[in-house]
């Protein structure tokens, strides 16, 4: 953490390449907003209250991922170019002293550890400036890095402007910087938009700085994979698969087996445990938690969720905002939702849904039912067909199911509702009176058989 660094992040475009009618940097890759991965970048090298992302397009809704990040914002209200976006922060930041950091919302692969030697070269060097720069096979349309004998940066050519010797070089400006900050904002209002865009550039502080005679170095990274912009959805796509291909391989080298690991899709944040394995076309998203020892079945999606240790989750079941403790059993074809708990040892099988509901250690629903904002003990047997009718056409109401109940297949269990411990509830029945403990409740109608009627039809 360098304390005395101010990281801006460039968010305030439109992004009119994406063809979107939302922010380039809200679109996700590697289960994250683009503008999400570069501020967690920035948070691993400067403190949060120095962390601005600039906001711009649709400011309030870039805004709010920011404010949910901890981190402040500025507020660019025309796009007048990357020059422009950091001018806007000036009151903000310029008493703020130190570094300055500027990093770009919409590349999300950038890691800390760059962004820390950035700033190391920097310090090392004594410069008033320093940048990310890389080699591309081919740099069409990139300004090129000119430097000098001792390697410091002596300009950066625009494309149009290099000659046909100058276009040789390789060696291109990433749009990364760090900059002594009181040399910054001594400099930055001699910026210009004498350009075919009318816009005011970053780029032109380093011609600026070197004109007011400091020194410009660079840092050259090897992988150009890592600083690679976003601009419309197939670079997004291209993004995606390379994180998400990161991701599983560093599972599998943790101790995950993941089966055809080209199928399964698993977000940045996963973590999952060792010894678990994974099948194929399966989707681990959010902030999911996967303990020891699981097993989760072939195209089963789990979101923002937690698994303990030993749980097995059977295929084409769905777990989305759930905990599922040890020794637990989900599926095939089960759902569990908004706030959905099993207790260890518990099991839902093939088509059950559980919803707000809590079903407690040992307990089974295996078969067909529809369990919703209810508190269900231990050792409780829920038969095939069963359900709790929660909802009244205006509100939903609780049923509460003691330990060691017996609930008969095809039973309606009319909330709300309390059942108390070892009652049994008989096949069929419609229930919706209390039913004390260890009790016998039958709600349907008496068999009649009407002989001889089958002639009539």
């Amino acid at each position: 953490m360098i304390q005395d660094a101010t990281v801006v992040i460039l968010a305030g475009g439109q992004g009119t390449r994406m063809k979107s009618r939302m922010p380039k940097v809200l679109h996700r890759a590697g289960g994250k907003a683009l503008v999400e991965h570069a501020i967690d970048t920035a948070k691993g090298v400067a403190p949060p209250d120095r962390i601005f992302v600039v906001v711009g397009y649709q400011a309030d809704a870039v805004r709010a991922v920011a404010e949910a990040a901890g981190v402040g914002s500025i507020h660019q209200k025309e796009q007048l170019g990357t020059g422009h976006a950091v001018l806007c922060g000036e009151d903000q930041l310029a008493g703020l002293g130190g570094l300055l950091i500027v990093l770009n919302g919409d590349c999300p692969m950038i890691q800390p550890e760059t962004v820390a030697g950035l700033v190391d070269l920097y310090r090392k060097t004594g410069a008033g400036a320093a940048m990310i720069t890389t080699d591309l096979d081919d740099a069409t349309g990139y300004g090129r890095i000119i430097r000098q004998e001792n390697g410091d940066v002596q300009a950066i050519l625009e494309h149009k402007a290099a000659t046909p010797e100058q276009l040789l070089v390789r060696e291109i400006n990433a749009g990364f910087y760090c900059f002594e900050a009181a040399a910054f904002w001594k400099h930055v209002h001699e910026l210009r938009t004498d350009n075919p865009a009318g816009e005011y550039y970053l780029t032109d502080m380093i011609a600026i700085l070197l004109k007011a005679g400091h020194r410009v170095t660079a840092l050259k990274v090897a992988d150009s994979s890592e600083l690679l912009g976003i601009n419309n959805r197939v670079e997004l796509a291209a993004v995606d698969k390379i994180m998400r291909d990161r991701k599983v391989r560093q599972l599998m080298l943790d101790g995950v087996t993941i089966e055809r690991p080209e199928t399964v899709t698993i977000d940045q944040d996963v973590r999952i445990g060792m010894d678990s394995v994974i099948g194929p076309f399966s989707q681990i998203t959010g902030n999911t938690v996967i303990g020891e020892n699981c097993r989760v079945g072939a195209s089963t999606i789990i979101d923002n969720s937690v698994l303990g240790d030993h749980v097995e989750i059977f295929p084409f079941s769905m777990i989305s905002a759930s905990q599922v403790e040890a020794r637990a059993h989900v599926g095939p074809f089960a759902r569990m939702r908004m706030g959905a708990h099993l207790e260890e040892g518990a099991h839902i099988g093939n088509f059950v849904e559980l919803k707000k509901t809590q079903l407690g250690a040992g307990s089974k629903s295996m078969h067909f039912a529809y369990l919703g904002d209810s508190t269900i003990g231990s050792k409780v047997n829920i038969g095939a067909g069963t359900i709790t009718c929660n909802y009244d056409g205006r509100n939903k109401h609780q049923t509460h199911i003691g330990d060691g109940v017996f609930v008969g297949s095809n039973s309606t269990l009319v909330a709300p509702l309390e059942i108390g411990n070892g009652a049994y509830i008989a096949a069929g029945s419609v229930i919706t009176l209390p039913v004390p403990a260890k009790t016998l409740a039958i709600g349907r109608a008496r068999q009649v058989i009407k002989e001889g009627w089958t002639p009539k039809q």
